[in-house]
């Protein structure tokens, strides 16, 4: 057993989340747009709704599963608090939840507090924004499924399904399952619950499934890789406009259906090579899960025709795991994706005019922050492969004495 846990972590947790507390009730008011304007506006609206027993049928910007409904009706379990103040307190909550989560299996041998300080650092680099969304509650559901996943599969799969019926992505992490019993047991626990979810959902509330109409419309949003094409063209002169589009700020204009189409097609492919990956995989490590889902989860994320801020939530929860485990090989992606985190502070929300504007500061905020998450979707790619493609087929070549310094490294046949 590790030593107790340094002061120093829990310093710097309650430091930085007191900051970002301060920051979403106003006390410390940053620069830019409000980001809890969703929360009091949006979030709230969605509630007065939810809470008649039906979804936002007539409202285009509820993009989201089913299951997402318990993440807006959450405040009502603290209805002596107006409703942005519990939604505030309960982001909070879970943040702390996570906390505690990779403190406990930290102290386990063979893991590192490394993933411990990915989520105290790397959270607070994205500014007010991680309490005034409620990505940080889905990613505390998707890493309890990574988490769960070594001794109890079945529970892993539950967690997954719950994770993908609130916001989809962490149906992602399921990609990296052993093959065999574990992928049965998890893929099979997983695939019941989700229908179960929506089947209830469709049942008990009508519109469960307008989400997936409201989608499918959206373009292309000024913060995703494919804008960097329009965000040039301005320059030039293309004549397309930005508006808020779907609940986002898009471009609108000529070619603009083209790059968003490009960017499915981007998406398609990275689909691709991650189910190629896995018929070629021949060996598991104990870190290969999260590994996987990093990988799965920055390739969504960067080629998706939207990457809105709190986006980058979800990778720093599932960089954080990774790091918990001293085989991963994702030590340089995690670094890239903590940067990112922080430049898309900077983009949003205190520069974002200059964004939406397509000025040189926006602009290159935009092509570093990018860039970035580009650059780690490459490397995870190799690593991955590498340590469980070419590698393990090296060794089976080439065998020699102790090939692998892990017990738990299981051998695909």
């Amino acid at each position: 057993m590790k030593s107790r846990t340094p002061a120093g972590l829990l310093v710097t947790w309650v430091l930085t989340r007191a900051l970002l507390l301060l920051c979403v009730f106003k006390v410390i008011v940053v620069p830019g747009p409000d980001v809890t304007s969703d929360v009091h506006v949006i979030y709230q609206g969605w509630f007065d709704v939810l809470r008649t027993g039906t979804f936002p049928l007539g409202d285009v910007t509820w993009q989201y599963p089913p299951a997402a409904a318990m993440a807006i009706l959450s405040p009502a379990l603290l209805p002596f608090l107006s409703y942005a103040s519990a939604f505030f307190l309960l982001a909070f909550l879970a943040d702390a939840v996570v906390l505690l989560m990779l403190l406990y299996v930290s102290e386990r041998r063979g893991r590192s507090r490394r993933g411990t300080w990915v989520w105290v650092i790397g959270l607070p680099l994205l500014g007010q924004t991680v309490y005034a969304r409620y990505d940080v509650m889905v990613t505390a559901v998707a890493i309890a499924a990574l988490l769960a996943a070594a001794r109890h599969p079945r529970a892993a799969g539950v967690f997954a399904a719950i994770g993908a019926v609130i916001k989809v992505w962490p149906a992602l992490l399921l990609l990296g399952t052993r093959r065999g019993r574990a992928t049965r047991q998890t893929w099979g626990t997983a695939i019941v619950t989700a229908a179960g979810l929506l089947i209830a959902f469709t049942v008990a509330m009508p519109g469960a499934l307008a989400f997936l109409t409201f989608q499918k419309d959206r373009g292309t949003e000024v913060e995703s890789l494919g804008s960097l094409v329009f965000h040039v063209a301005r320059q030039f002169g293309w004549n397309g406009t930005v508006q808020l589009n779907y609940g986002s700020v898009e471009f609108l204009g000529p070619y603009v259906d083209v790059v968003s189409t490009l960017a499915q097609v981007l998406t398609a492919l990275a689909f691709g090579w991650l189910v190629l990956w896995r018929f070629k995989a021949r060996a598991w490590q104990s870190s290969t899960l999260a590994d996987a889902g990093l990988t799965a989860v920055l390739l969504f994320t960067t080629t998706s025709r939207v990457i809105s801020p709190q986006y980058m939530v979800w990778l720093v929860g599932v960089a954080a795991v990774c790091l918990l485990f001293r085989d991963s090989r994702m030590t340089l992606p995690v670094w890239l994706v903590l940067a990112a985190t922080f430049v898309t502070f900077l983009e949003f929300p205190l520069y974002f005019g200059n964004v939406v504007a397509s000025d040189p500061l926006g602009v290159t905020l935009l092509f570093v922050r990018n860039g970035l998450l580009v650059v780690a979707s490459l490397s995870a790619c190799r690593r991955l492969w590498r340590a469980t493609v070419t590698e393990p087929r090296r060794a089976e070549r080439d065998p020699a004495p102790a090939q692998t310094s892990h017990d738990d490294t299981v051998t695909a046949r």
